[in-house]
């Protein structure tokens, strides 16, 4: 997948780092670098990116062995490093004449801290994805009702949730173990840091009502990873005190009873509930005997009930082919008690308001432009795209392709996802009127209607995924076009999609 979480993840986990290596000494350069790559992450997927900053400051603030006014200039200069790796792309393109550039995707109005602070910003939480369409609680495709169990529900609880407890508890335990202990120790710096990043990050990701996709909880990985390894061998050395052997057990537990419930969403491997409640059940069992059971037998217990389920699911998600721009772990998934959803559909697609479909609900069997293709319960009608159905007739194909060298654009259509389809099927230029959601503003009806007049555009293809009845796909140019095409030229049916001749009357 060309999304850009897996990178995004790359650069917080090197920032934390960084991080770590700053607080060891209170080394400026080390904080400095972790600014910069937080900036970078900015800009991989903007404000996402910064949802560590907190943990990052607080952990260097409390812990850096130096003064109170090194260690806020030490910060403010990490700060600046941070603006100046991420605000220069910001800058550039803000001064940048927009007569000379793309247009800003997501945007209504071409700017680009519009996109930063509303689309991709509070839109995100607040339920306004910034072009007019208001997603409502839970947003996206269906990631579920927000509250603080959204993270277990059906949509999300199969790709983050299986050490989720685990990390919880262990955050917990490191914030009683280190109570009492120096400013500067290393092992609360590191409960700041990872705890941190989890608990605001897992806070935005429950309680965010825009457009939300369960692969976005992966930003959880790294902390849940780092917060579950630092936290059972920690309690495990203290377990000769009753509160960490009862921590310890408790953890184990929870993960246990936790991945129980997940694995029974799916009709998949069922015996790997009952070896993961089995093995719970003897760790939890050793851990509470304390020292009269050895490492080397507890600890292969220990693991085996930490990650029997996740390392399962990851071996399936693995060895299964996926398409489509959503990617989901593990087999399909039914139930849940953090929220609504349903199943997954096809390649992934998961019925939902909002986000790409704003005319309808996939499952719900949505609206179809006109002349388009309605889509049917559970997946994606037309051409599509975002839920793996990139399948384009060959009928349509050769359309496209003969005398393709006579047009700059062989078609039009209302968004970027139809017209990748169209263009990689036919290896032709494909004009998007609208970018990703088939709302942006790029092109005027006035300019749309010169370049046909001019014989540039050969067939207008019309979209399979609905965007009448949407307030903001209502007024933008790409559904003023569209409504211009349908009234003015005569539509056919070529293989399965409706097209219209735009060098043609007829």
């Amino acid at each position: 997948y060309n999304n850009p979480d897996a990178l995004l993840v790359l650069l917080l986990t090197a920032a934390a780092y960084a991080t770590v290596r700053a607080v060891e000494a209170a080394r400026p350069r080390w904080l400095m670098l972790a600014g910069a790559l937080i900036g970078f992450a900015f800009l991989t997927k903007m404000l996402q990116g910064l949802l560590v900053v907190p943990a990052f400051a607080v952990a260097y603030l409390v812990a850096a062995p130096t003064t109170v006014g090194k260690r806020v200039w030490h910060t403010l200069a990490a700060g600046a490093a941070m603006l100046v790796a991420g605000g220069w792309w910001v800058a550039l393109v803000e001064l940048w004449p927009a007569g000379s550039r793309p247009y800003i995707g997501g945007s209504t109005n071409n700017n680009v801290l519009e996109l930063v602070l509303g689309y991709n910003g509070i839109g995100r939480l607040t339920g306004s994805d910034n072009n007019g369409n208001v997603t409502g609680a839970g947003g996206g495709f269906s990631s579920g009702q927000t509250g603080l169990f959204r993270l277990f529900g059906v949509d999300m609880g199969t790709q983050i949730a299986w050490l989720l407890p685990a990390a919880l508890v262990a955050t917990a335990a490191l914030a009683w173990l280190t109570a009492r202990r120096p400013r500067t120790d290393a092992l609360r710096a590191s409960a700041i840091v990872w705890g941190g990043w989890l608990v605001v990050t897992a806070l935005v990701l429950s309680f965010a009502s825009g457009i939300i996709h369960p692969y976005y909880t992966v930003a959880l990985a790294p902390a849940i990873a780092a917060l579950v390894g630092i936290g059972v061998v920690e309690l495990w050395r203290a377990r000769a005190t009753d509160l960490a052997r009862w921590a310890l057990a408790t953890l184990v537990a929870g993960t246990a009873v936790c991945a129980y419930v997940l694995l029974g969403r799916a009709s998949w491997h069922p015996e790997l509930r009952w070896i993961v409640i089995l093995a719970g059940a003897l760790a939890t069992a050793a851990v509470l005997a304390g020292s009269r059971v050895k490492a080397l037998v507890v600890a292969p217990l220990i693991v085996s009930t930490l990650l029997v389920a996740p390392t399962a699911y990851a071996l399936q998600t693995a060895a299964s082919p996926h398409t489509g721009a959503l990617p989901t772990a593990g087999p399909s998934a039914s139930g849940g008690f953090g929220g609504g959803g349903g199943g997954r559909a096809g390649g992934g697609l998961r019925g939902g308001a909002g986000g790409f479909a704003p005319g309808g609900n996939a499952a719900q069997g949505g609206n179809a432009a006109p002349g388009g293709a309605g889509r049917g319960a559970g997946g994606r009608g037309g051409m599509g795209g975002l839920g793996g159905d990139t399948t384009v007739s060959s009928a349509l194909q050769s359309a496209l392709q003969a005398n393709a060298g006579d047009y700059t654009w062989t078609a039009a259509t209302t968004s970027d996802n139809e017209a990748a389809s169209l263009e990689l099927a036919t290896g032709t230029s494909v004009m998007s009127l609208g970018g990703y959601n088939g709302t942006d503003n790029a092109i005027t009806l006035a300019q749309f209607q010169k370049l046909v007049a001019d014989g540039q555009v050969h067939y207008y293809v019309a979209d399979g995924q609905g965007f009448i009845g949407s307030t903001a796909a209502n007024t933008s140019t790409a559904y003023a076009i569209q409504q211009w095409v349908s009234t003015t030229f005569a539509a056919q049916t070529i293989g399965t999609s409706t097209v219209y001749d735009l060098t043609s009357t007829g």
